[in-house]
């Protein structure tokens, strides 16, 4: 047999062997002969949307086993509010499981986004949200932000109180703002010292002062400095007037 055919003749039975399976793998006949047929999805399910997760994986489950695009998923779901990464995967002969990290909300990110307990910075959701403290600062100061109130929210929590707004300037000094409306300027060195140094005194300063603390600044090295708010007049007593004529 002549070269050229017996070349031929080979590359015509390779071409036939390999069709099956580029077939398999273009899930031409993939989604017929090995189906998908079970979606396991495990989430916490707190913020993300279950029927979205189920709409957006679903579809590709017809493609088979061989043919499904675990990055198309992975794509559609990391889309999805709340959600901070995907894992996807399959597992022999028919499920395709999915594993969904949510973002845990913390704080609203300079007032257009929100900051996760992690420390990343994500899109605000357009779903009704839970009621947040306020953050405001550079990106790069995120983490630096989430470890402090992870130690300073508790020391408020002890006295009654809670951080509803916490800020580092452009000159990294740190602002709290508190539920009850006052307001330390606690400034860039030994922050986590002059808080605690603070608290510990807060509950006797406000208990031998009847006038309300409306600020205090911690940039002292031996005490603060404290502004009050005047405490209202007393309204004057007016005496009831009688009406009935004198009989």
């Amino acid at each position: 047999m002549p070269a050229f055919r017996r070349l031929m003749l080979g590359l015509l039975v390779l071409a036939i062997l390999a069709t099956p399976t580029v077939a398999v793998l273009n899930g031409w006949i993939g989604g017929g002969h090995w189906p998908m047929k079970r979606l396991q999805v495990t989430a916490p399910f707190a913020f993300v949307d279950q029927e979205k997760v189920h709409a957006a994986a679903m579809p590709h489950l017809r493609d088979g086993f061989f043919a499904v695009d675990l990055k198309a998923i992975n794509a559609k779901l990391q889309a999805l509010h709340w959600v901070e990464r995907v894992e996807v995967r399959k597992q022999w002969p028919d499920t395709l499981i999915v594993q969904i990290h949510e973002y845990r909300p913390l704080a609203i990110w300079n007032g257009k986004q929100m900051l996760a307990e992690q420390g990343s910075v994500f899109s605000m959701p357009k779903t009704k949200l839970p009621k947040l403290p306020a953050f405001s600062g550079h990106p790069l100061q995120a983490n630096d932000m989430v470890t402090f109130y992870a130690k300073a929210q508790p020391q408020f929590q002890s006295v009654g109180l809670a951080i509803t707004e916490l800020s580092i300037s452009e000159r990294n000094a740190w602002r709290v703002v508190l539920s009850d409306g006052l307001v330390l300027d606690i400034g860039r060195n030994d922050a986590d010292a002059r808080l605690a140094r603070f608290v510990a005194l807060l509950p006797k300063i406000k208990r031998e002062e009847p006038r309300r603390l409306v600020h205090a600044d911690l940039r002292y090295t031996n005490g603060f400095a404290l502004t009050w708010r005047a405490l209202a007049a007393p309204a004057p007593v007016v005496p009831p007037t009688n009406l009935q004529e004198p009989a």
